[in-house]
């Protein structure tokens, strides 16, 4: 493919890993829950200087309530995205564990000027999508958004299961979002079958304008994080799934998410759930990642499924102040 088009690409499609490349980005911000009980599905900040390291903010306690959110009044797996507009976009999954891995019936949009003050909406797919099968869903896991140029739209993404037979395992649809960003328009479409569950997926651009669509398959021999790498978002025909696993790791994974660093490098981050860490990797090629360190998670830093973004020192210092450590 010829460099103008490939320049193109890149100035149809914008996602999170360009955006943080910014030159005057000084930090990076951990958005995250910290477990499964009600008081613990609930978002949480964490702040780093180097992108490895992280503190948490507000003592680790959530930085707005669930229960002023979701219908649940529970909250799991939270995606930051920094928009074209000048607004942040975070979304995140409606859902209450105790009430069981299929209870699940929606999401939250969010958005805000500040990452401190949070406009925000639920979208109860029931309701939303009634008279279709997407009004049948038990769960509509780990909802993410990218922004596309081209259309001008920001688009969101999740996997979806529903009980009537019509999406057997999770598949993974997209919708975009309305322009105010407080519900989705039309209906899902699909954006890949692996023909077994896929959860958790991130979706990032290089600087030659290719897509990497990052996923945790839950249905083969070994269960981890896979990775297709695509030129056209909508267009399947240019989707090629790359061999092998991203984790670098033999531990039961999900919740993979991948930032770039100020210097150009790749960070892809993944909860081992069943270990007590997170597992921070780094890559010069978003094709093969090598795990730098084991952040474990104790005392008031306990992440679980979350996404980090890189922020300015100017950003940091406002998050610092709206929620200071105590202790």
């Amino acid at each position: 493919m010829n460099t103008r088009i490939l320049t193109c690409m890149a100035a149809l499609f914008m996602a999170t890993g360009l955006l943080q490349a910014k030159k005057d980005q000084g930090a990076y911000l951990f958005a995250y829950f910290t477990g499964n009980a009600p008081e613990k599905e609930q978002i949480c900040y964490a702040i780093s200087d180097d992108g490895w390291n992280y503190t948490p903010l507000n003592d680790g306690n959530p930085i707005i309530s669930s229960k002023d959110i979701a219908r649940t009044g529970c909250v799991r797996d939270p995606h930051i995205l920094r928009g074209a507009d000048g607004h942040f976009y975070m979304v995140v999954t409606d859902m209450k564990s105790s009430l069981g891995w299929s209870s699940n019936r929606g999401i939250v949009l969010m958005r805000s000027k500040d990452m401190v003050h949070w406009k925000t909406s639920t979208v109860h797919f029931p309701e939303r999508f009634a008279g279709t099968n997407f009004a049948n869903v038990t769960r509509v896991w780990a909802p993410q958004t990218i922004y596309d140029k081209r259309t001008k739209r920001y688009i969101v993404y999740f996997s979806l299961l529903t009980d009537d037979g019509t999406i057997p395992y999770d598949k993974v649809y997209w919708c975009y979002a309305n322009r105010d960003f407080t519900d989705l328009e039309g209906q899902p479409q699909l954006l890949f079958d692996m023909r077994n569950a896929s959860i958790d997926t991130d979706i990032v651009q290089d600087d030659e304008g290719l897509l990497h669509i990052f996923f945790k398959t839950e249905g083969s021999r070994q269960k981890g994080i896979k990775q297709f790498i695509a030129k056209d978002f909508y267009d399947g025909r240019t989707w090629e799934l790359q061999p092998g696993w991203c984790q670098d790791t033999n531990k039961a994974v999900e919740g993979a998410g991948v930032f770039r660093l100020h210097d150009g490098t790749w960070v892809l981050m993944y909860d081992c759930y069943t270990s007590g860490h997170y597992q921070f990797c780094k890559s010069t090629d978003l094709k093969t990642f090598k795990a730098v360190q084991d952040t474990k998670t104790e005392g008031a830093f306990t992440p679980r499924h979350g996404t980090v973004m890189a922020i300015t020192a100017k950003e940091a210092a406002r998050l610092r102040k709206a929620f200071p450590n105590t202790k």
